[in-house]
């Protein structure tokens, strides 16, 4: 989840940040909350699959995270013109992608061109594999990689036990990008029910918290995560509401999980959302120093590039803190 700024700009869309108000509650009855026991484990979400170790949001990261034993894949959204579900952190698609993000070949486009306007046979010309990220350098390419659809990921889950954190790439500042936030939700609901995952198995996680509400109202089953990052990403996003409190964002949003950027996640937030009955899943944290002040916090879940490395370093522990 980490945010790249400045990309609406790149993308020449010709508009301003345009803010819509997301202080609407639509939290549910807080007594209906029980207060969590602090973990004693902590679970481990592979960012984008394994993006440390293979091209991210591929079919190649989601298969090496579970051969390597990840508990949740962590992966994102968009859709295309004919309203197929695609796994991309960028809601637009080019060539040259983002400093820092997967890097695409193909067919020749205008930069930053929207998902949303293309379709899913277009979107599948592109090669997201070939190119290893020099941030990454453990990362293995594998050329031939194309963009995965929301079904190929479900798949996987036959035969195991994985669970996904799934985020909806959806901006209130830039509705164009997307369908409406019911229209998103629904077309994620289908594949759910198509591929018959126990709704048990999913998270649905945004900083847009309209598709949370959305998922409430369409399945109350599905566990919701609330993301929230520092104060400079909030305009990006489209938030309006400046919080963040733990505790204040589970009231707002009715999330059973708040997953905040991992230096927000101290250890009186942390222990104030356990007494609310929030979960704390931060993202995104790489190093045994960042994994050390999470734990200290007793975070239920981390959300990492690197879940091998995590894995390795939460059961070094004394106690373990991974079976």
């Amino acid at each position: 989840m980490k945010i790249v700024m400045g990309w609406f700009v790149a993308a020449g869309l010709g508009i301003g940040f345009g803010l819509i108000n997301t202080a609407t509650s639509f939290a549910q009855d807080p007594s209906t909350r029980t207060p969590q026991k602090q973990p004693t484990e902590i679970l481990v979400h592979g960012h984008r699959g394994a993006r440390s170790w293979r091209p991210e949001n591929t079919i190649p990261a989601f298969k090496f995270a579970i051969e390597n034993g990840v508990d949740v894949l962590e992966l994102d959204l968009a859709v295309t013109k004919d309203n197929q579900l695609v796994v991309s952190h960028n809601p637009t698609l080019a060539p040259n992608s983002y400093p820092g993000e997967r890097i695409c070949s193909g067919p020749k486009l205008a930069p930053k061109t929207p998902i949303r306007t293309m379709t899913l046979a277009e979107v599948r010309e592109y090669d997201c594999g070939s190119v290893a990220l020099p941030g990454f350098p453990t990362q293995v390419p594998v050329p031939g990689t194309k963009v995965a659809t929301f079904d190929e990921v479900l798949d996987l889950a036959q035969g195991t036990t994985v669970q996904f954190n799934v985020e909806t790439k959806s901006f209130p500042n830039h509705p164009e990008l997307t369908p409406s936030p019911a229209e998103f939700v629904a077309l994620i609901v289908a594949a759910i029910k198509k591929h018959n995952v126990d709704p048990s198995r999913i998270i649905l996680q945004s900083f847009d918290w309209r598709t949370l509400a959305e998922m409430r109202k369409q399945w109350p089953a599905i566990r919701l995560s609330a993301l929230v990052g520092r104060p400079q990403y909030d305009a990006l996003m489209g938030h309006t509401d400046p919080t963040k409190d733990l505790v204040a964002i589970a009231k707002e949003t009715g999330a059973e999980i708040i997953s905040p950027e991992w230096m927000l996640a101290t250890p009186e937030q942390v222990a104030a959302a356990h007494q609310y009955g929030a979960q704390v899943a931060p993202w995104t944290a790489d190093t045994a120093e960042e994994w050390q002040k999470l734990a200290d916090a007793h975070v239920d879940a981390i959300i990492t590039d690197d879940p091998v490395g995590l894995l390795a370093w939460l059961r070094a522990q004394k106690p373990s803190l991974h079976p």
